[in-house]
């Protein structure tokens, strides 16, 4: 129910690099992490890059938001300024430059398919998940697959995961929620999911043991306390990501 790693670095080197960046996946790497969470947006040019805000002012500076540059405008935004000196200069990367990096280092994915907002929610699923397939052809034109051998979409947009499952089938999907609701099975045999990804301040363990029970994985974000991930480990829970990639060892589990 869950073959993937059990401990994910949460957008690339949780509270010790710049978020989304390829700095941020080489301080994963340094800590022993061979899993990351990250997000995709589009930008204005339809091309996926690495980027939780839609808007700029918090890890970029400037005015206005993703969706009005060019992939090649955000490659030459300061991406790593914001968190401190010793990155000045990290660029925006590309999905497609990430997921190079990622296989290179051999790095399980969790990618966050992140619209910019509700009008290009459809878009962004379909198009991220179908960089991810022609990324992973190789992998897909195997006779067997195993599933830590492809990476994993997640969305909190129900439509964008369920683009992305018309585009790219064969990827593993599985929906974000920030509170389980009453639908979710519903929900995750829609589209195909093979996991439920939640906020572990809002789980309970009765929650937790009924979505074993259905049998699907159960993943959990953003633990950072080594007592909280070993509670909700006892109740079930196969997996999460922490920022807090310095206290929690990736083989914690």
């Amino acid at each position: 129910m869950w073959p993937y790693p059990k401990v994910v670095a949460h957008r690339g080197g949780g509270t010790l690099a710049p978020e989304n960046t390829i700095a941020a996946m080489r301080c994963g790497l340094k800590y022993g992490f061979a899993a990351v969470e990250f997000d995709a947006m589009l930008a204005k040019d339809g091309v996926p890059v690495l980027m939780h805000d839609a808007y700029f002012g918090r890890t970029i500076a400037g005015a206005n938001g993703v969706a009005d540059r060019t992939s090649a405008e955000l490659n030459t935004m300061d991406a790593g300024i914001w968190f401190g000196e010793d990155f000045a200069g990290e660029p925006v990367c590309t999905l497609s430059e990430a997921i190079t990096f990622c296989r290179d280092n051999r790095i399980w994915m969790n990618i966050e398919i992140k619209p910019s907002d509700a009008l290009v929610e459809l878009q962004t699923g379909k198009v991220v998940a179908g960089i991810v397939k022609a990324a992973f052809g190789d992998v897909l034109r195997h006779a067997v697959v195993h599933p830590n051998d492809l990476p994993l979409l997640s969305s909190f947009s129900y439509d964008a995961l369920m683009t992305a499952k018309v585009a790219a089938p064969a990827i593993p999907r599985g929906l974000l929620v920030d509170v389980v609701p009453e639908d979710w099975r519903h929900r995750l045999e829609a589209l195909g999911a093979v996991a439920l990804h939640t906020n572990h301040q809002h789980l309970t363990p009765e929650v937790a043991k009924t979505v074993k029970q259905a049998g699907y994985g159960l993943f959990c974000y953003t633990v950072n306390d080594l007592s909280r991930a070993r509670e909700i480990v006892g109740w079930g829970v196969d997996g999460f990501c922490t920022d807090r990639i310095d206290l929690i060892a990736p083989t914690a589990f």
